[in-house]
């Protein structure tokens, strides 16, 4: 696709994003890091309202969020769309498993920003998913902590992170952050605790 044309395409969907969050009286707050080439915790993730607001904060970044969706999904008619989304096919059968898979695809790109809902659900339960900080672990890439604050109407990326071999400190920091983000469903939200702080041996690797 012709420069000219991507800018163009860039620079309307950064309009669209950018009326979005003033008509609903939202404000952008972090920068995007660099390398852009880390996983992107989005949370908290309580509706489907956080969708539209996630992606109007990825045109005003001018960015493209990539997420993980089970291949079958990606058969016609909505193979092409799901992919013009940012879905990347996951094989869950593979032999190296989901977390292999992207290990991979941060190896063969220079940049991947991986969308990742760490809450599994939009109602609330007792643990976070490991899969966001298991992929970045593997893959030496950092965790930032992206948001959506509906309480304060303001979303973006917070800290990075780089996993350590200390996954109780590595939560602290997350838990830390996300102390004060309200969901647009609250009481639905998961606090930021994995199953692996309380059963260390469900850590794989």
């Amino acid at each position: 696709m012709p420069e000219a044309v991507t800018r163009t395409k860039t620079g309307i969907k950064r309009l669209i994003g950018s009326a979005w969050l003033r008509l609903n009286g939202w404000r952008l707050a972090g920068e995007v890091p660099e390398p852009r080439k880390f996983v992107l915790i989005l949370a908290p993730h309580t509706s489907n309202w956080d969708v539209p607001f996630m992606l109007a904060l990825a045109w005003v970044y001018g960015i493209h969020i990539e997420w993980m969706v089970k291949e079958s999904l990606f058969r016609p008619p909505l193979g092409w769309l799901l992919r013009k989304l940012g879905g990347i096919p996951i094989d869950r059968r593979a032999a190296h498993g989901v977390v292999g898979q992207m290990v991979d695809a941060f190896q063969e790109h220079d940049t991947l920003i991986l969308g990742v809902p760490p809450e599994g659900t939009r109602r609330r339960s007792t643990y976070w998913k490991t899969g966001f900080y298991e992929i970045a672990r593997n893959a030496g890439v950092p965790i930032v902590m992206g948001f959506l604050d509906f309480g304060n109407r303001v979303g973006g990326m917070g800290p990075v992170l780089h996993p350590t071999d200390d996954v109780g400190a590595d939560m602290d920091r997350i838990r830390a952050f996300y102390v004060d983000k309200t969901g647009k469903r609250p009481e639905s939200f998961t606090p930021p605790r994995l199953r692996i702080e309380d059963e260390p041996e469900a850590l794989p690797g």
